[in-house]
């Protein structure tokens, strides 16, 4: 019987769950090796120079370019508030004089006696990295970051959006096989991440923003509802950068699908325990899935993991998930693996193999364009 190897989305009770945290810049790290941090703990620290407001200076006060050094009541690095007066007009025997107020708040960077403008810088931008998982500090890397390690119950989905939240796992339906709407939404899922059956609805995501739930995690998600919520159509290239107050993972695909029972036993297990979801997804090259990871006590054993997903046997009657358009997020078995490679529409040629979809339909696809369904 033919047989090949294809990746597969990671579920597991147990594992050491490593979350390497780096700053976009060098910046200041603000824990040590060996410390215990929770997933809301700050692990590093930087500044972004602040926007630059251009305030003319001399038309406000309608006096000449060259004459505004002059005026000025400020210098050069002196700190001014809204409002706060930048220069002033000798008037007319020291009457009848002109301010001119600054209309931003920062550090003064120039004055331009050409221009009569005066630059001011605004207040310097903090950006902070977060633990994201509660664990242990294993390496310091200088000026960027760490990398924090926990025992840790990981499940990976197939597609989500928005970013990172922390929050306890809520169960809000009681079967994988049961769809997910807005009657699951209860006031007090506020902060919780809310794990669904099946297809979870628009009602029920905007039900959830309401209460202020911090994610929603379901088997599947129809493309309307998804267009629905985010209000434009979502290409399947890279996400996690939506603003949407929520974050959406899918572990199956997109239809009416309910969530695999292992997925949904394993997070039915861990009722009340803090998950911190991501649902940043890449499909193309360089395969990013979204993750929820529940950190764990440190008693027992588990196997290392960093991120990627597992491989298994692909086999005749296997069950597969397509995961490139244009049939993505389409369920089937495998019927057919062709030994000799095919021509594709592109022109070039791939190893391939035949899928039954569960409508029936039977398409052929790159064997590269398929990934394992866990039971």
């Amino acid at each position: 019987m033919a047989k090949a190897y294809t990746p597969g989305l990671k579920v597991t009770p147990r594992t050491t769950f490593q979350a390497r945290r780096l700053l976009p810049l060098s910046g200041t790290v603000r824990v040590a090796k060996g410390d215990r941090v929770t997933a809301e703990t700050v692990v590093a620290e930087t500044f972004l120079e602040g926007d630059i407001f251009p305030i003319k200076l001399a038309a406000m006060m309608q006096a000449n370019p060259n004459e505004l050094p002059s005026l000025m009541l400020k210098k050069v690095g002196d700190t001014v508030e809204v409002g706060e007066p930048l220069a002033r007009t000798k008037g007319i025997f020291g009457m009848m004089k002109t301010e001119g107020k600054s209309t931003a708040k920062g550090i003064i960077e120039s004055i331009s006696d050409s221009t009569g403008m005066v630059i001011v810088r605004g207040p310097k931008l903090a950006v902070q990295v977060r633990a994201f998982v509660s664990g242990t500090v294993v390496e310091v890397i200088a000026s960027e970051g760490v990398v924090v390690e926990t025992p840790a119950a990981f499940v990976q989905g197939i597609f989500g959006v928005g970013g990172e939240v922390c929050g306890p796992i809520a169960m809000a339906t009681k079967a994988h096989t049961e769809a997910f709407d807005e009657s699951h939404i209860l006031p007090s899922m506020k902060g919780a991440v809310v794990v669904g059956g099946a297809r979870m609805t628009a009602g029920a995501i905007h039900r959830a923003r309401e209460v202020g739930a911090a994610a929603l995690i379901a088997g599947g998600i129809d493309d309307a509802d998804l267009r629905d919520v985010l209000g434009y159509d979502l290409g399947v290239a890279v996400t996690g950068s939506e603003r949407l107050g929520i974050t959406l993972i899918v572990t199956e695909g997109f239809g009416d699908i309910a969530m695999a029972a292992r997925t949904f036993a394993l997070l039915g297990a861990n009722t009340g325990r803090m998950a911190s979801v991501n649902g940043a997804t890449q499909i193309r090259a360089g395969v990013m899935r979204p993750e929820i990871v529940i950190a764990l006590d440190q008693a027992g054993t588990s196997e290392v993991f960093t991120g990627g997903a597992t491989a298994g046997i692909l086999e005749i009657g296997t069950r597969v998930r397509i995961i490139r358009d244009p049939h993505f997020g389409s369920l089937g078995a495998v019927g057919a693996l062709p030994e000799k490679p095919a021509v594709l529409g592109s022109g070039s040629k791939a190893r391939v193999l035949e899928v039954v979809l569960d409508g029936g339909e039977r398409v052929t696809v790159p064997r590269a364009n398929v990934e394992l369904v866990g039971e």
